[in-house]
């Protein structure tokens, strides 16, 4: 199986922000700003892309530097779970149960080591504990494991 050290996604402020929150998580090594051709991996973190124009908006992408334990991917699987036909906002008290592992409406716990859930808030993108801390709701995104 290939093991790929460099991903790329297109280049929105949304996906953005959710890969700031994966590499904040320890889910991926870096997320840089780039055009078709991928940065070299050897020195990403000094690597400055190529200004944003009109003529090239349309070609940039987020390179994504993916991390791997013991030969096997950290991020397995991320399964969306608000979708644009339908969105599911929860208050604290919702993301409190899911944070437990308890079944809050339509959506089951955290009951896996590791697992993450995602919530876009005010404050930006977010991970369910986050939001405990700070005492906000949102609109769930994904979850990661």
């Amino acid at each position: 199986m290939a093991r790929l050290g460099l991903t790329s996604v297109p280049s929105s402020n949304q996906i953005l922000s959710v890969c700031l929150a994966l590499q904040a998580a320890g889910f991926l090594k870096s997320v840089t700003r780039g055009g078709l051709t991928p940065p070299p991996i050897d020195d990403l973190s000094s690597y400055v892309p190529e200004p944003v124009t009109q003529e090239n908006i349309s070609t940039r992408r987020l390179w994504l530097g993916l991390k791997y334990w013991n030969n096997e991917p950290v991020l397995r699987r991320m399964n969306m779970i608000s979708r644009p036909t339908k969105r599911i906002s929860m208050g604290v008290d919702g993301l409190r149960q899911i944070a437990r592992g308890n079944r809050f409406g339509h959506v089951s716990g955290l009951t896996k080591t590791g697992e993450c859930l995602f919530v876009t808030t005010d404050k930006g993108v977010l991970e369910v504990r986050e939001c405990l801390e700070r005492s906000v709701g949102g609109m769930l995104l994904c979850r990661v494991v």
